[in-house]
């Protein structure tokens, strides 16, 4: 099926400039900003079956579940919404570490956000648990999964791995580390930030015990979410309020849930939905929209990659083999990425330079605190736009 941008584009309001800032938020289409306005404006209360106010807050409340469990092929019963990924990472992280004490062993890895590091190595501090920490290919940005499966142990608890990079775009391979980790005993917690927005997610077959994401980085709203088998969340206990319910998955829900915010999510999933025209149930459309999504999305990283190739004195980072999310990162020799930023932001393209708050791994691959600039290619991204990104960083100004 074929992929019509331009028709997709027509729902982005805000597409006047060239957005290559997708990693760190998306651009959202009229769809998901009349879901929201809709909601706030209709009449809404605290969950409930008596009036019509609470029985619309419920549903608003189910769909979304519905729609995460669609995307992400998980069960509703285990989808926990929060204010952001980090957030419910650092609830997770707090309600795990409970069971854990001195020689317990957590696992992290340099390629990862520091979202899905530092709850983990604090909570294993205050825990008494010891971190091991596993590298990546600093030359290819490749993290081996023997490079995980090295560092498990019988006491190894649970091991935090992202799906894909947020810097580079590097894709580990999750099954093959979810086997090792699986038959170490231990659980995994996965972060989808930043591959649920390029590719069709089936959580079991990745083997995620957890994965996190964020409705923001995939044309929705800002919250984050969490899906697990509601059995393996009936076993967990969170610090919770006295009369709050102890259902799953509402135990791990702190107060009111932000009801507007869940409507917006459940366009959003309608709108990923819709990529390409199709029928049938929609997680079978999701499947096929994401599925070609990648495709068009990985004809432009090809567009990009070659273009900068071309630059001199443009390095790349990264460049992982296996296939990876439309995300660059490089620099210009001579000029500091800030200035590269902003010159092209004079230009009228939004490409951002830093570490993301992926610090290790920026900081593994010589790049410092600083980092470098990042272009991240999306569902609305065109041929036009990755030749006027390629035009600004051909004449940054050199010294």
């Amino acid at each position: 099926m074929s992929y019509d941008v331009q028709t997709i584009r027509k729902h982005f309001p805000s597409l006047s400039a060239a957005h290559f800032d997708g990693p760190g938020g998306s651009q959202v289409p009229d769809v998901v900003g009349e879901a929201v306005a809709g909601t706030l404006c209709a009449a809404i209360a605290n969950r409930g079956v008596v009036t019509a106010a609470e029985r619309r807050a419920s549903a608003v409340v189910a769909e979304a579940r519905q729609a995460v469990a669609d995307l992400l092929a998980a069960d509703p019963a285990g989808v926990v919404f929060g204010r952001s990924m980090t957030q419910l990472t650092y609830d997770f992280s707090r309600t795990l570490a409970k069971s854990w004490g001195p020689g317990d062993e957590v696992l992290v890895t340099r390629l990862d956000h520091d979202a899905n590091i530092r709850p983990w190595v604090q909570a294993a501090a205050a825990a008494g648990a010891t971190v091991r920490w596993a590298s990546f290919d600093p030359a290819t940005g490749e993290l081996d999964p023997s490079e995980i499966a090295a560092l498990l142990s019988s006491r190894t608890r649970l091991v935090a791995v992202t799906a894909a990079s947020n810097l580079l775009g590097t894709r580990p391979d999750i099954p093959a580390i979810a086997a090792a980790v699986h038959e170490a005993g231990a659980l995994l917690y996965v972060d989808g930030v930043h591959l649920t927005p390029h590719a069709p997610v089936d959580v079991s077959a990745l083997g995620a015990d957890f994965y996190a994401c964020s409705p923001y980085k995939f044309l929705g709203p800002h919250l984050g979410l969490v899906v697990a088998a509601p059995s393996l969340l009936e076993t967990l206990r969170p610090d919770k309020l006295l009369p709050s319910t102890d259902a799953v998955p509402e135990r791990f829900e702190l107060g009111t849930l932000p009801y507007e915010l869940l409507a917006g999510t459940t366009a959003a999933v309608d709108f990923l939905a819709g990529l390409v025209p199709g029928s049938g149930a929609r997680r079978e459309r999701l499947v096929a929209s994401l599925a070609a999504l990648e495709a068009y999305e990985s004809a432009l990283l090809a567009r990009l990659d070659a273009g900068l190739a071309g630059i001199p004195g443009v390095t790349r980072y990264g460049r992982a083999a296996r296939h990876r999310t439309p995300t660059v990162l490089f620099s210009v020799d001579g000029v500091a990425s800030q200035a590269v930023y902003e010159h092209l932001g004079a230009a009228g393209v939004n490409a951002p330079a830093g570490s993301f708050y992926a610090i290790e791994c920026s900081r593994h691959l010589g790049l410092g605190d600083t980092g470098a600039v990042r272009a991240g290619i999306a569902p609305y991204t065109t041929e036009d736009d990755v030749d006027r990104l390629l035009a600004g960083v051909e004449s940054v100004p050199r010294g």
